[in-house]
């Protein structure tokens, strides 16, 4: 039997995120497996995976912060706003010189903090039920609505001057929702040469870093996060008794138990280290908003 558990798995260059679920279905030998957060096939990094009943925390992870490195190319715009597409505008020369690191830091600033993003075209967003990238590629012209999205740290780690483009090294902290392809593409038009991205990194999502993370060729026997130890990384942590336990699990509330927790929604941990669950806050009761399936003891 399989237990639940998340798994933290280093994504290589190449492949899907959807690849790396069916290889984890592979080697743990369940068709229960979820990710929390597609990466494109030129990203690496991060990748958070639920297995068995712990895909249901899924949910509580992929609204987290998360951190990229990334490479951004000026001088060169895309179909795709990344090294995938097509080269559709290459700024003169004259325009790349002009590219001063002053100009840089202000374009930069102005992407920096609550700002109004437009998601690339090519994105996995659905547009009347279908993925806005399935409709680019169908030879469809897509207008993706603005979005508010938190950049708390946008940085140039180093500038690399190449043949007729500016390479910036950057590091992003960034709200959910947020594309690093955008910023690249914005940064880029701002500065009137346009931009993309040519690598990227996902090295954080929430508490999960990608250093304790596995490859994808060392799934089988990887070691897992139990449910409880990942909801309390995510979430605020409530400690319950057996008796409590029951009761959530039986669909019932905990009367007059809501000031026990300063934020919500919070893990319900019975008194074996076992995750109950998910509780919320009605009125000044607790109620599960999610429950665990009882392991067996």
């Amino acid at each position: 039997m399989v237990s639940p558990g998340i798994l933290l798995v280093d994504k290589p260059g190449g492949i899907t995120s959807h690849d790396v679920v069916a290889r984890t279905r592979r080697a743990f030998g369940t068709r229960k497996v979820g990710h929390a957060g597609t990466l494109d096939p030129m990203a690496t990094g991060l990748l958070v995976i639920g297995i068995e009943g712990a895909t249901r925390l899924l949910t509580y992870i992929v609204g987290a912060d998360k951190t990229y490195t990334a490479t951004i190319r000026l001088g060169q715009a895309t179909t795709t706003d990344d090294a995938e597409g097509e080269i559709i505008a290459s700024a003169d020369a004259a325009a790349i010189d002009a590219v001063s690191d002053e100009r840089i830091s202000v374009g930069v600033a102005g992407l920096t903090g609550a700002i109004s993003q437009v998601p690339s075209a090519v994105s996995a967003i659905k547009v009347d039920g279908r993925r806005a990238y399935e409709r680019v590629r169908a030879g469809e012209t897509v207008e993706l609505k603005a979005r508010e999205v938190t950049v708390s740290r946008f940085a140039v780690l180093q500038r690399r001057d190449e043949a007729g483009v500016v390479d910036l090294d950057v590091v992003v902290d960034c709200s959910s929702g947020t594309y690093i392809r955008a910023l690249a593409r914005d940064l880029g038009a701002g500065l009137g040469v346009g931009g993309h991205l040519t690598a990227l990194r996902r090295t954080r999502i929430g508490p999960f870093d990608v250093a304790d993370a596995v490859a994808t060729d060392d799934l089988v026997g990887a070691v897992t996060i139990a449910p409880a130890d990942a909801a309390a990384r995510v979430l605020a942590r409530l400690d319950i008794t057996a008796e409590e336990a029951r009761d959530l699990r039986h669909g019932k509330r905990l009367a007059g138990q809501a000031s026990r927790v300063d934020t919500f929604p919070a893990a319900a941990i019975d008194p074996d280290g076992a995750l109950v669950g998910i509780v919320e806050r009605r009125g000044a009761d607790l109620k599960s908003a999610m429950n665990m399936p009882e392991e067996a003891r």
